[in-house]
């Protein structure tokens, strides 16, 4: 058996005997969003580091844990944290929790994330719901050996943004009466911001927001076979937009006064599920 398969299942296995009723939803929260962690009652909580052959999270804000409890009424298991490309993991590194997800039986995976606004409709403190992405970075999760008992060695990207579970986070911010507007997300490596220029080429691309995560996830995901949602927090105007400098704290500042409409979002959709 490969390598990385037999860790996998390890990890798995792992994950398995400590919390041994696994939800089939699964949520990864984003930068400054892990005050959503606490909501959870009945929590039965991991490190990442005391889970076999995953990485730490060294991100700000990201506190690199793993949970199991009730969300509202429902079960789910979450992230409080991920792992990026800039903190210098490869991008199967970076994706490396989405087959273990599936190999526990996970089937539906809810991403959110900070996003800079590209869209001149978009300001920060909004949600934005991907429906698409761009990514012209040169890596990829699935570079190198195929498992087939995971997922096709060209898996189709079409609807990688399960339109299910699209439709699913548009009846719920409905319910809630929060505004949810829909585009496409930009992947950039970093971990320095976009120059103006390169958002102008985003734009012109057709991309809405840009941001440092999620891709990797959503596209081992789509191998794995796991229906996706993924929500951003537009923390600030991109790149040349407003002609101010961006700053980390500002990312956190504003992810951290959205918190409470990201969690009854989350909160929302995790319960129509």
């Amino acid at each position: 058996m490969n390598v990385r398969l037999q860790a996998y299942r390890e990890s798995a296995e792992y994950i398995r005997r400590r919390l041994p009723k696994i939800p089939k939803t699964a949520v990864v929260l984003g930068s400054g969003l892990g005050p959503l962690a606490e909501s959870l009652r009945e929590r039965a909580t991991l490190s990442y580091g005391e889970i076999p052959h995953f990485p730490v999270s060294t991100a700000p804000s990201h506190k690199g844990r793993l949970h199991g409890g009730r969300l509202g009424e429902a079960t789910c298991l979450m992230l409080e944290g991920r792992f990026h490309y800039y903190e210098g993991y490869s991008f199967e590194q970076v994706s490396c929790y989405v087959p273990v997800l599936k190999l526990l039986g996970v089937e539906n995976l809810l991403l959110t994330n900070a996003a800079g606004g590209i869209s001149p409709s978009l300001k920060p403190g909004d949600l934005m719901l991907l429906c698409d992405h761009i990514k012209f970075f040169d890596d990829s999760p699935l570079r190198g050996e195929n498992w087939e008992e995971l997922g096709p060695r060209f898996p189709d990207m079409t609807s990688a943004y399960t339109p299910r579970l699209r439709e699913t986070a548009r009846r719920a911010a409905a319910e809630l009466s929060i505004p949810l507007s829909e585009g496409v997300y930009a992947y950039m490596p970093g971990p320095q911001y976009e120059t103006p220029a390169e958002i102008r080429a985003l734009r012109i691309l057709g991309a809405d927001a840009v941001g440092m995560s999620t891709v990797a996830e959503v596209i081992r995901a789509a191998h794995c076979g796991l229906s996706v949602l993924a929500v951003s927090c537009i923390t600030n105007m991109a790149a040349g937009i407003t002609g101010a400098p961006l700053t980390g704290s500002e990312v956190v500042q504003t992810a951290e006064k959205s918190v409470e409409k990201m969690a009854g979002l989350v909160r929302k959709i995790v319960n129509l599920l």
